[in-house]
């Protein structure tokens, strides 16, 4: 625990925190310092928790920690028990729970923090599974899911580029290594521009390569078109497979039940729907709606104080106290006749919390059942992705497993066909062995009758002889037509080498006009480019002085459309005044009595007068009260000396019943004799 507190202290005096601890002092803090110092310590981490305690509801202060720790993952120890304790203590600002948590979580702020950042972004939404059933909700559902990922996959590279290290000087490095590709690229073009003024139509060809450059950016667009249509086609069959995964689960329901298991089935769906609609949901719709009005109400209060708080806690000390008495005088004045239905009103109290239960249990069942629905969705979806089959039904696992019983067989028999191919290629191996065997005896015997002969070494040289002369014949044929070949290419080139001389000869002399034609209209260009800019530059700053404008008239616009709002609804509301000022001085005035029974000030004059009646009833009442205070205080009084006279006559009657027991006490002669 020294320790824990050590580190503790540490951390909270060393930035960002800076406050100043030592043990003794941290040690005396309050359980409302110590949860303001664990609230900035969360706010520190996320900066949506940096709040100040005091302007919120305890339970608000504990349900916004424990909702962050649990996204921080911090597990308290202990046992459930344990759990309802630690958010008791929680609540509480006990020591022995925050000691911990702040310990847990300043060794472990860097991180902490990454994790409450990616929780804001990757905590997953829950979309009932009956909203899913809506294309349009499970295509945002789907794009929600897909943009989750994107951000997962950035986080990594953005990790991996802080983890790689990259420094300035690289970076400047590499932008100087481009720009020097940037120019040499330049040059090239120009080296380029150049060369192509020299061809003939060149302008033609310029153009030709801008209209491809275009075709190829459309192929591009069309293609990313194509992937488009192709993945809405296969969300599409995605939607498709779904309906008719739903269509054969109906089909095969409605094969396989009868119409009084369906009538039944709907009779009791409708119940329960019935009993969600007119029982269930008003009873959570009415909670809270009570629990937004109290919220309400007190967001529109001010910020409470130390002493407002002790004024309510005394006045629910006082409120408790009153129900006591209440609960009390209730059972004092309890009648046996009314037993018979207490026991029924207990009986129809724990039937209606079963009904309860089990009415959650069905809608968790059910909730599972749709996550289940979608899990199996999802999982034909990835084997649709994969190349795979859906799931199959009962029928179809039947077909399947005869399918697979059959291939069974052929496979057996392809077995044994290849079985017995093996058996006759370990002969047919043999046999090409035994045939090596007697060739290579052939050849020894052959060789030993040229060394005999003289002539040794015969038939490997003829051998080789003649495949050397095959493959000569054959180079020398390549040989003969590569020439040719070459022969023939070389005066192609040269006829066509005079045919492009010829042509580009004229062109030339048009290049040489076209040139000085160019230089006058670049000079032209030049001068209309500064003429254009200075003009822009005009128009840019009336334009922009013409914004500035209009966005204040917009600004002065919406504020006097704000003016007229409020000052419309005042008018309809001291409209309504008026009008409920009227209809008063009607009632008022009228001599009906009914109607002037109806008036405000006849209503409110009728409660006065029931109220005097009530206080002088009350008055009178004390009055008696006060009257026989003294006599039944004297009287009560009367009874206790009574209760403990009689009470000391049965200690006295006790005390001579033991004497007599143990002996007799004789008086003679003012002397007591104890007789055995």
């Amino acid at each position: 625990m020294g320790d824990q507190m050590q580190v503790i202290v540490e951390k909270l005096n060393q930035e960002p925190f800076r406050k100043n601890y030592n043990f003794i002092s941290f040690d005396s803090l309050e359980p409302l310092q110590l949860l303001q110092l664990l609230s900035d310590v969360l706010g520190e981490i996320d900066p949506k928790h940096a709040v100040d305690i005091r302007e919120e509801l305890p339970e608000q202060t504990a349900k916004r920690m424990l909702n962050l720790l649990g996204i921080l993952k911090y597990k308290p120890p202990g046992t459930v028990s344990d759990l309802s304790a630690f958010r008791q203590g929680l609540v509480t600002g006990s020591k022995a729970v925050i000691h911990p948590v702040l310990h847990w979580l300043l060794q472990r702020t860097n991180e902490l923090r990454t994790r409450a950042y990616l929780a804001r972004f990757l905590v997953k939404l829950e979309v009932p599974a009956e909203f899913l059933q809506d294309d349009t909700v499970a295509d945002f559902n789907k794009q929600y899911e897909e943009l989750m990922e994107a951000f997962k996959n950035l986080h990594k590279e953005h990790e991996q580029l802080k983890i790689s290290g990259l420094s300035t000087a690289e970076i400047r490095r590499d932008i100087s290594a481009m720009e020097e590709e940037k120019d040499q690229l330049a040059k090239r073009v120009e080296r380029l521009k150049k060369r192509v003024e020299t061809v003939q139509n060149h302008q033609r060809m310029l153009e030709i390569a801008r209209q491809l450059r275009l075709e190829k950016e459309r192929e591009e667009s069309l293609a990313q078109q194509k992937q488009e249509q192709k993945s809405q086609l296969f969300h599409t069959e995605q939607r498709l497979q779904r309906a008719q995964v739903q269509l054969k689960e109906m089909q095969h329901m409605v094969a396989d039940s009868k119409p009084e298991s369906l009538m039944k089935k709907l009779e009791e769906e409708i119940n329960f729907n019935s009993y969600l609609v007119n029982e269930k949901i008003p009873r959570e719709m009415e909670s809270k709606k009570t629990s937004v009005y109290f919220l309400q109400k007190l967001v529109a209060e001010p910020a409470m104080t130390q002493a407002d708080l002790t004024a309510l806690e005394s006045e629910i000390e006082e409120v408790t106290a009153q129900m006591n008495q209440l609960i009390e005088k209730r059972i004092i004045t309890y009648e046996p006749a009314d037993s018979k239905f207490s026991m029924y009103r207990q009986q129809a109290s724990i039937i209606s919390r079963k009904k309860e239960a089990k009415a959650e249990e069905l809608q968790a069942a059910k909730e599972e059942m749709s996550s289940l629905e979608k899990q199996v969705e999802q999982k034909n979806s990835q084997a649709h992705g994969l190349g795979g089959s859906e799931l199959l039904t009962e029928d179809e696992f039947k077909q399947y497993v005869s399918r697979l019983r059959s291939k069974n067989t052929l496979y057996k028999r392809r077995r044994q066909e290849v079985a017995e191919i093996t058996a006759e290629y370990g002969i047919l191996q043999r046999t090409e062995e035994l045939l090596r065997q007697r060739h290579q005896a052939t050849q020894q015997q052959l060789q030993a009758i040229e060394e005999k002969k003289g002539i040794s070494g015969y038939s490997y040289t003829q051998e080789e002889l003649e495949r050397v002369s095959a493959v000569k014949s054959e180079m020398d044929e390549v040989k003969g037509q590569t020439l040719d070949n070459m022969s023939e290419m070389v005066k192609k080139l040269n006829a066509m080498v005079a045919e492009k001389k010829a042509s580009l000869a004229p062109v030339i002399k048009e290049l040489r006009q076209l040139r000085q034609n160019c230089q006058e209209l670049t000079q032209e260009c030049d001068e209309k480019k500064m003429q254009y800019d200075s003009c822009a530059a005009g128009l840019e700053t009336n334009r922009s002085a013409l914004e500035q404008e209009v966005k204040g008239l917009l600004e002065e616009c919406a504020q006097e459309e704000s003016n007229y709002r409020y000052l419309n609804c005042m008018k309809r509301s001291l409209e309504v005044q008026l009008q409920r000022a009227k209809e008063e001085m009607k009632a008022y005035v009228s001599p009906e009595p009914q109607e002037r029974r109806r008036a405000v000030r006849e209503q409110y004059t009728r409660i006065i007068l029931e109220q005097e009646n009530l206080g002088k009833k009350l008055r009178e009442k004390q009055k008696v009260v006060r009257e026989s205070h003294g006599p039944n205080m004297k009287q009560m009084k009367m009874w206790q000396d009574f209760e403990k006279l009689m009470e000391c006559k049965r200690e006295c009657f006790l005390k001579q019943q033991n004497q007599a027991a143990i002996g007799q006490i004789i008086q003679e002669g003012g002397k007591d004799r104890l007789v055995l």
